[in-house]
């Protein structure tokens, strides 16, 4: 990948379909991914088990949207194999900086425990990565992402890679040009990012609160 980019360039590949890996968090390279299957989470088919509800409705934590980017973006690459490089964070903290890039987080008694972040065009989340550093935490954040793109007007939620973990929460595979075609749509309007939303149940959850930036 050319040394020359930019994150204007980032936006045009996200537009086209690609996306960006490195090899290794030690790689100076970056090359663009463009899978032939690609996962993605419809927003009117996310699965709640009875556990993730009866976490959820327990409480004792706050979601924040763009809280602390960075730190989302560094949990996420706090791993023992992460295709997230230095090249990686900084081109992404300058979309967030610029309005393109968002994370969602779960704290707990101050702390940071979880957290997905991703990338805004159009009605189109494309969701990068996310981390958690307590059990469910993860998942958490996936239910209240997925009402918050609900409430904003999103059609499509992009998570690159099918995955059995991904599956079992309503995730499905499609093929490349089924994923054209929905991208296609999806940036043919504008959707928000910051309303957040209705609580991931049929009722508010005790203890959970939700912060905007």
């Amino acid at each position: 990948m050319s040394a020359e980019i930019t994150p204007d360039l980032l936006l045009r590949a996200y537009a086209a379909g690609l996306f960006p890996m490195a090899e290794s968090a030690g790689s100076a390279e970056l090359h663009w991914v463009d899978p032939q299957r690609r996962g993605i989470l419809p927003l009117d088919g996310f699965h709640v088990s009875r556990s993730l509800r009866r976490e959820i409705r327990r409480g004792g934590f706050e979601i924040r949207a763009d809280g602390d980017f960075a730190a989302v973006v560094a949990g996420c690459a706090d791993r023992a194999e992460t295709w997230i490089n230095d090249r990686i964070f900084a081109l992404y903290r300058d979309l967030h900086r610029l309005g393109h890039a968002h994370s969602l987080e779960m704290w707990e008694s101050g702390r940071l425990v979880g957290g997905t972040y991703g990338v805004v065009l159009g009605r189109a989340f494309f969701a990068e990565s996310m981390f958690s550093r307590r059990r469910s935490a993860s998942k958490i954040v996936l239910a209240f992402l997925v009402e918050r793109l609900r409430a904003g007007g999103f059609t499509l939620l992009d998570t690159q890679f099918p995955t059995p973990h991904l599956a079992s929460l309503g995730g499905i595979e499609i093929s490349r040009a089924e994923y054209r075609a929905r991208l296609t749509d999806a940036l043919a309007d504008t959707a928000d990012f910051g309303p957040p939303g209705e609580q991931p149940l049929d009722q508010p959850s005790c203890g959970a609160s939700i912060s905007s930036p």
